[in-house]
C-alpha cells in the first residue's frame, strides 16, 4: 500500500468514525432536533436507539484491528444507513441542501475508507 493510499484511508476513516460516532450519540440521546427530524421522516422513535447503537458498534468494528468480516458488515451497514437517509429525505421532498450534505458526505467517506483500506483489513476471498 502506498503512503498516499494510507493517508487517504486514515483521513477518510477518522472522519467517518467521528461522523458516525457523533450522530450515533445524538440519536441515543434523542435530542429535540433529532426527534423532530425522525418524526418528519415518518420513522418511529425507537429507531433512534437502534441506529445509534449500531453506528457506535460499527465505528468500533471499523477501527479495531483484525475481524475483517465484521468490518465488511460495518461498512455495508454504514452504506445502507446513509443511502437510506438520502432516500428518506427525497421521499419526504426535503430539498434543503443541509438535509443531504451529511448523509452524502458519510456515504463518500464510507466508500473511500472501504476502498483504500489496507490488505490486513480486507477479507480474503475463499478458494472456489
Amino acid at each position: 500500500m502506498t503512503k498516499r493510499n494510507k493517508i487517504i484511508y486514515w483521513i477518510a476513516t477518522v472522519w467517518l468514525a467521528l461522523g458516525m460516532l457523533s450522530t450515533g450519540i445524538v440519536q441515543l440521546l434523542k435530542t429535540k432536533e433529532e426527534v423532530a427530524l425522525f418524526t418528519q421522516l415518518g420513522y418511529p422513535l425507537y429507531f433512534l436507539s437502534i441506529l445509534g447503537i449500531w453506528k457506535i458498534l460499527g465505528v468500533v468494528a471499523v477501527l479495531i484491528p483484525k475481524f475483517t468480516l465484521l468490518k465488511e458488515w460495518a461498512y455495508a451497514g454504514f452504506f445502507f444507513v446513509m443511502s437510506g437517509a438520502v432516500f428518506s429525505h427525497l421521499a419526504t421532498e426535503d430539498h434543503g441542501f443541509s438535509a443531504y450534505f451529511g448523509p452524502i458526505l458519510l456515504l463518500v467517506l464510507t466508500a473511500l475508507s472501504w476502498y483504500f483500506r489496507p490488505a490486513d483489513r480486507k477479507t480474503v476471498p475463499p478458494n472456489l
